[in-house]
This record gives structure tokens, sequence and C-alpha cells, in this order.
């Protein structure tokens, strides 16, 4: 079985969140379509209940839960919660693995890790130019 995370078309490509396909915009300009499919992934977790959602899954004994395991704690119901699994594992946040009837869902630490690098890399680790701003202007 392919595990592997899939890319979810969001109006616009997005790139696999796991990958080191994401730019950082601390270190170079964005460009509109990086800046587009980075503000893409941000609205995936834009929801609040979909952040509690990865919480929920990451602090499980397993690492894993299904559906029924998340809908008490989240006072929704079972479409809802359904339908922001589905989100979050298109966006390629989650993996799913099918065990009889449940559908068991892991949080991917390296597409929050990749998505979270995009904004955090430091700028120290930028070249200072010692050239000042007036002399580079018109």
């Amino acid at each position: 079985m392919n595990t592997s995370p899939p890319v979810v078309n969001l109006a616009i490509q997005t790139p696999d969140p796991s990958s080191n396909d994401c730019p950082s915009l601390l270190l170079e300009h964005l460009s509109r379509p990086d800046a587009e499919q980075i503000a893409a992934l941000f609205r995936v977790l834009g929801e609040p209940s979909r952040l509690q959602l990865l919480s929920l899954i990451a602090s499980q004994p397993t690492g894993a839960a299904c559906v029924c395991e998340l809908i008490a704690p989240l006072g929704l119901s079972q479409p809802t919660v359904s339908h922001h699994l589905k989100v979050l594992h298109e966006a390629g946040f989650l993996t799913k693995e099918r065990h009889g009837t449940w559908i068991y869902y892991k949080v991917v630490p390296e597409a929050l890790q990749a998505l979270s690098q995009s904004i955090t890399q430091p700028l120290s680790s930028r070249p200072l130019s010692r050239t000042k701003t007036a002399d580079r202007c018109c």
C-alpha cells in the first residue's frame, strides 16, 4: 500500500509539504505561485478543528486514530470529522491505513516540519549585505 501523502488541488496546485520543495519566505523572495501554494497549506490548517484533530491524533499512544475516537473529544458530528480528516489527508498532513472496516489516520510530521521551515528559516543564515540601502536605491 502506497502511504506517501498525495498532493491536493485546492483551486491551485499545492506542494507536497513533506518534500523540501517548500520555499522559505525568510530566505528568498517568494514568487506569486510559491506564496499561493504555501497559503493554501495554511488555509487547510486555518480551521481550529483541523488543528485539534492533528493534536488529538499525534497524542494517541499508537500515534493513530480512527474517526470514532475523534468525534467525542471535538464535539463534532461524524461527517464533519470525516470531512476535516479528508482535507488534512489530501493536503498531505495525514496518512491513512485501513484495518478491517476502520480507517486509521496518522500525522505526517515531515509535512508539518516542512511547512514550519518555510517560515522559520533563520534570517541569520543569510549573508549580510554591507551595502547601504541608499547606495542601491535609484
